[in-house]
């Protein structure tokens, strides 16, 4: 699609100066004739890599707000009859309909969902949401794939609505009324709700403070398309792993507008990673101060609260109640997402100076040839229904056990990939399930095994799930489809001091203490349910973690990379594994019966049903031992060895906009002045 006038001006700056936010802008200039230049070449690349969508889908989406509109104030009438409400009152009862995430927002490219909030008056209750309005979607011949999930810490359903995703929220507000023209702005609204029901108008009260707050909402959404990309390509975008979340990215991205209110959008890019990679966390990033409100509820205050003090990259909400978006940040991605501010900054200062071009900043990820050892966390039960909500539940819990690994002394980084991994395996015996259940999927079950692109949500997905797996296994007596998901976490150990000897990294506590949890989740059944963490090597990465038949070795090489700190040529001879054996060829077994290469001076310790079973190496050979849970497995953990650790930051050649930023706010922290202004 070639670049439009009307794209591209709005995203060059300049106008009125206006000055938002908690300090005075570094800067109130104009763009410079360069600037406007690499801007036009960002958008252009945007362009290219295809984050807008085309106008035919606009005007989809449009129709479809139109029609949901509609139904939000029919259901809203139909509860209020069967209250016993006259027609009178009831037509006027009214609803409405707000959105937020990406597309309130104006960021959403083609596929996007929407987030919708259906707000309706006081007599309406949640019950009717998860009956009625369920219901009424199920009904349209355009709403497919209808699923609700009342018991979400944000009760939504969601549905496909002519082909859209959409996630339908749900708040009642204490009026007799809710007129089409309702703001949520004002404070007050929230007088006398319920939790849920704060909880689902945050969302849109973030969306609408996050725009109210930022000087050019061209620039700004220009610049935010931006950085969603490049977080989702370097997978640096998930709340629930320890990364950020859209609603963090844009508050950042805002800030970075608020200092420089004129600029274009390249030139926000280009601060954005200059200041992030070395602001002085735990300071916190806020729009706008931190305000009181007219609840008894909670507002992030780290003098007040001891767990706020232990935020390490506090994003603070623009709306009342001002929440933290980032309490999920952990070390290790705190560590990960500096490291990324430091490589990004470096690319767009060679894009600013015509070294390079935008592309460069939208390099995929390099995280499975990263690091010489990772945990397998596999995930794994009897049904496509099942595994949704198990795969969610030990998905939610990734980042604790992140956090206990983070204890291990010897670890220096515990990096969670941003995703799971879905398949689903036919086995035709006990055995197989088992080795499927810990990641030890042999070639012949391998050849009967898919990968999932996602697992069904709706109910006649789900059906349809089922369906299929009763065709392939019917008349196969004892043939069983299990479903697993698999999470990653890459691995960067302290590398030995010179004349170093004997040492042992035991990771039995932090494996054990997870499995532990996730099988406290009150739906856990060992019959049905399994949960394995497992050590593998680099060289045992599976085929499906790779793309477009990229394996470990053509994928570094393709990226010019390097493999555990070696460059890696593309005619390279490693053997690339998807059935759990080494570069060797060498079998590993996810039960203790294989064995794989090691470093033959270290030990490692798991756990094997509860006792230590300790691994060590004097030959070049090692026992690997996993346990599991349910489907006939117990739990357990292995791990070894070194990894390249993750360079020093150093400052790059564009440090003199930190060395402005800091005057600019007098290099004090934030915080006090913050809080000192809203508590007085």
């Amino acid at each position: 699609m070639p670049t439009s006038a009307s794209t591209v001006e709005p995203a060059l700056g300049g106008g009125p100066t206006r000055n938002l936010g908690v300090t005075p802008p570094i800067a109130t200039n104009g763009p410079t004739a360069r600037e406007i230049e690499v801007t036009k070449t960002l958008v252009a690349e945007l362009e290219k890599q295809r984050v807008f969508e085309s106008d035919d889908e606009s005007k989809v989406r449009e129709v479809i707000l139109g029609k949901l509109d509609a139904m939000v104030k029919d259901f809203v009438y139909r509860v209020s009859i069967s209250y016993g409400m006259s027609e009178s009152l009831a037509r006027s009862a009214g609803g409405k309909i707000f959105t937020f995430g990406s597309y309130r927002l104006g960021v959403h490219g083609p596929g996007s969902d929407i987030d919708t909030l259906c707000v309706v008056p006081k007599h309406v209750q949640r019950e009717d949401f998860f009956s009625v309005f369920e219901s009424m979607l199920k009904e349209r011949e355009e709403v497919t794939e209808v699923a609700g999930v009342p018991t979400a810490h944000v009760p939504l359903i969601a549905a496909k609505f002519m082909g859209v995703d959409i996630d339908f929220t749900f708040a009642r507000l204490a009026l007799p009324r809710v007129e089409d023209s309702l703001s949520l702005e004002d404070d007050n609204l929230l007088r006398n709700l319920d939790e849920r029901d704060v909880r689902s108008l945050g969302g849109s009260r973030v969306t609408d403070g996050i725009l109210r707050l930022v000087p050019n909402i061209h620039v700004f959404r220009m610049a935010l398309r931006c950085i969603k990309l490049w977080a989702q390509r370097r997978a640096i975008y998930s709340n629930v792993m320890g990364f950020l979340g859209g609603v963090a990215w844009a508050m950042l991205t805002a800030r970075i507008c608020q200092l420089y209110p004129n600029e274009a959008a390249g030139a926000i890019v280009s601060r954005f990673f200059i200041i992030l990679y070395q602001w002085k966390w735990p300071q916190p990033v806020l729009l706008t101060q931190i305000e009181d409100g007219p609840l008894s509820v909670r507002v992030w205050n780290p003098k007040l609260y001891p767990s706020d003090r232990l935020h390490r990259m506090p994003i603070i909400t623009p709306a009342y109640p001002g929440m933290c978006a980032t309490h999920n940040v952990s070390q290790s991605t705190q560590m990960v997402m500096t490291s990324e501010f430091k490589l990004a900054a470096e690319v767009v200062d060679r894009v600013i100076i015509g070294k390079t071009d935008w592309s460069e900043l939208f390099t995929k990820h390099n995280f499975f040839f990263k690091y010489k050892y990772y945990l397998q966390v596999i995930a794994s039960s009897g049904s496509a229904d099942l595994q949704l909500k198990w795969h969610g539940t030990v998905e939610s819990k990734i980042r604790q056990l992140v956090m206990k690994l983070e204890l291990v002394p010897t670890i220096t980084c515990a990096h969670p990939f941003i995703k799971g991994f879905d398949q689903v395996s036919e086995c035709w015996n006990d055995h197989e399930v088992r080795l499927v259940a810990t990641g030890d999927i042999p070639e012949e079950v391998a050849q009967r095994t898919q990968k999932v692109a996602s697992l069904p949500e709706s109910e006649e997905a789900k059906v349809a799930a089922e369906e299929e797996a009763i065709k392939i296994t019917e008349g196969k007596a004892g043939h069983r489809m299990i479903y697993t998901t698999t999470f990653y976490i890459g691995l960067s150990i302290e590398p030995k001091l010179a004349g170093e000897g004997h040492r042992k990294l035991d990771i039995s506590y932090p494996t054990a203490e997870f499995t532990g949890k996730v099988k406290q989740w009150e739906q856990y059944d060992e019959s049905s349910m399994g949960i394995v963490v497992r050590h593998i090597k680099w060289t045992q990465l599976p085929g499906y973690v790779f793309e477009g038949g990229e394996n470990r070795v053509t994928a570094a090489a393709s990226a010019g990379g390097k493999v555990n700190g070696k460059r890696v040529k593309s005619g390279g001879k490693k053997k690339q594994s998807n059935n759990g054996s080494d570069g060797n060829g060498d079998a590993t077994g996810g039960i203790g019966l294989g064995t794989t290469s090691c470093n033959g001076e270290e030990t490692f310790k798991a756990v094997n049903n509860g006792e230590d079973a300790e691994m060590a190496s004097p030959t070049k050979k090692q026992r690997t031992i996993v346990t599991g849970a349910g489907l006939g497995i117990h739990n357990s953990a292995t791990v070894g060895g070194n990894t390249t650790p993750m360079l020093p930051l150093q400052p790059t050649t564009a440090s003199k906009e930190l060395e402005n930023f800091q005057l600019a706010t007098g290099n004090k922290p934030i915080a006090a002045s913050t809080h000192a202004a809203a508590n007085q």
